[in-house]
């Protein structure tokens, strides 16, 4: 046999060589005259296709920048200030340096800048880069469901970097965008992790956002994601025990697979058809039936953009409350006063923080902005939580052990039963002298019901970015994300954010 035919997403067929004992062998059963595939009894749809797949390819070749709410674009526009201020904060942070290096070894055709110099490198690596950039402060945004969540700006560097590399206008960039953001949502409200890591919709979401620059139709799209699923599902055990750099680089990983996969796909490469719903596919793997999509952004629709949350704190989400809480019940009390202090918050915040060993004698940078017990220590003790909090020095400070002895935390049952849509936390501290001080939140400052205000998000930009960038600088940039809308390129982002060293 010297093809085979593949079903996909556009409804036709794509002619390809065969690959395989069983790629595209077609079975004629002596009871019926139809066709059967060996993936069909598995797939989403009775027709053979795979549901998801064309879900997600169609929709993506659909949305258009006309589709978006001006909801949905403000809180585009929102997110990428607080995104490009973490990324010019973490410049200088090793992981950075590692990535830049190792990207800068590379020349694209065409090139895409990395943030904060003029180097250029490939596409795909320029968004790896950037997103070590991006997600080293763990300050940048979050999206909670019940099955998944993650870092969905993690795939901003993704967009930036093919349109970057394609001179694409503003107005592509916000439509990759709120893309990307609605399919890493989406599935996330669907699909549970199980063991793998959040990488898995970063992936899906990466391929459609520069799939969306690339101008892919509706089967080289779902090629892409197609790659991009197969290729890019990352294990869970990076955000266990004591974490290291590649805790702050993995969805960089992924963000790159995405990139990479929609470029293949743009140039003629084809993926598997049921990557979702067939045999060994991603269901399978995960042991649970096909989602029941629901609607996606748009025609009235909201857009998933503007239900996620951003950081008050460079610290994992759930240490967001006892921090700020922490942060309100001192100004009651010196750190010397305290007798105990227990924290009572949400199973997951329970077993993502303080449930390993590591978590209350933290050795890195990446297990420090997991641990309640180390970030509610030096809360009390600096009264702040920032970047600076996170040195080697500040770390190993003996001073900061005796304090973390003093605390307990627990699950409280109703919290989890509220989460994702609260994020319950009750901070109890005991004095020395018997008084008991408490505070609790539902809603810590920057959840999205609770939400940080334009100023505010103006805010924590200058802070992490006003040190590499100065004041001038800045306002610049500011100014170019509120207009991105009428940009011919997102030359403005790039030059903004020049670092000088």
């Amino acid at each position: 046999m010297s093809s085979h035919i593949l079903a996909f997403p556009s409804g036709r067929s794509l002619a390809g060589p065969s690959h395989g004992v069983n790629a595209g062998l077609v079975f004629r059963s002596p009871l019926h005259s139809a066709t059967v595939t060996p993936d069909t009894a598995m797939s989403d749809s009775p027709h053979g296709t795979d549901a998801t797949l064309e879900r997600l390819s169609d929709y993506a070749c659909r949305l258009r920048y006309d589709d978006i709410s001006a909801e949905a674009l403000h809180q585009v526009k929102r997110t990428l200030i607080d995104t490009l201020g973490c990324g010019a904060g973490a410049f200088d942070e090793e992981p950075a340096a590692i990535a830049r290096r190792t990207a800068g070894r590379v020349q694209g055709n065409p090139g895409a800048r990395i943030l904060g110099t003029s180097q250029c490198t490939s596409m795909d690596l320029a968004a790896f880069a950037n997103t070590v950039l991006v997600r080293y402060l763990d300050c940048n945004d979050t999206y909670a469901a019940a099955r998944g969540t993650g870092h969905p700006s993690d795939m901003i560097p993704a967009v930036l970097a093919v349109a970057d590399g394609r001179r694409a206008s503003g107005r592509a960039a916000i439509t990759a965008i709120t893309l990307a953001y609605e399919v890493f949502c989406r599935v996330a409200d669907e699909v549970p992790l199980k063991g793998w890591d959040q990488g898995m919709f970063v992936a899906i979401g990466a391929a459609c956002g520069a799939g969306k620059i690339l101008g892919l139709d509706r089967a080289a799209m779902g090629h892409a994601i197609s790659i991009a699923i197969t290729t890019g599902i990352p294990l869970g055990v990076t955000r266990v025990g004591e974490l290291s750099m590649w805790k702050g680089c993995a969805t960089a990983a992924a963000v790159r697979t995405g990139v990479f996969a929609a470029e293949l796909a743009a140039e003629g490469m084809t993926g598997p058809g049921h990557p979702f719903g067939g045999r060994d596919g991603l269901w399978q793997h995960l042991g649970i039936d096909a989602p029941a999509w629901s609607r996606f952004g748009g025609a009235g629709e909201p857009f998933r953009i503007t239900r996620t949350s951003f950081k008050a704190y460079p610290a994992v989400v759930h240490t967001q409350g006892p921090i700020g809480l922490v942060l309100e019940l001192r100004s009651q009390l010196a750190a010397t006063d305290i007798a105990s202090v227990r924290v009572a918050t949400y199973g997951e915040a329970v077993r993502r923080t303080a449930t390993e060993a590591e978590k209350w004698d933290p050795q890195t940078r990446e297990t420090a902005d997991h641990s309640i017990p180390y970030l509610v220590a030096v809360a009390l003790q600096d009264g702040a939580v920032s970047p600076a909090t996170f040195t080697p020095r500040r770390i190993q400070d003996p001073t900061l052990r005796p304090v973390i002895k003093k605390l307990t935390v627990v699950e409280e049952p109703e919290f989890t039963r509220r989460y994702p849509a609260e994020s319950c936390t009750r901070i109890e501290v005991t004095t020395t002298d018997g008084r008991r001080l408490t505070a609790r939140t539902s809603y810590p400052k920057g959840h999205r019901g609770n939400p940080l205000t334009d100023a505010e998000v103006e805010a924590k930009f200058r802070g992490l970015a006003g040190d590499a960038l100065g004041p001038n600088a800045c306002d610049r940039l500011l100014a170019a994300v509120w207009r991105l809308e009428d940009a011919a390129t997102v030359d403005e982002l790039f030059e903004g954010l020049s670092v000088s060293r």
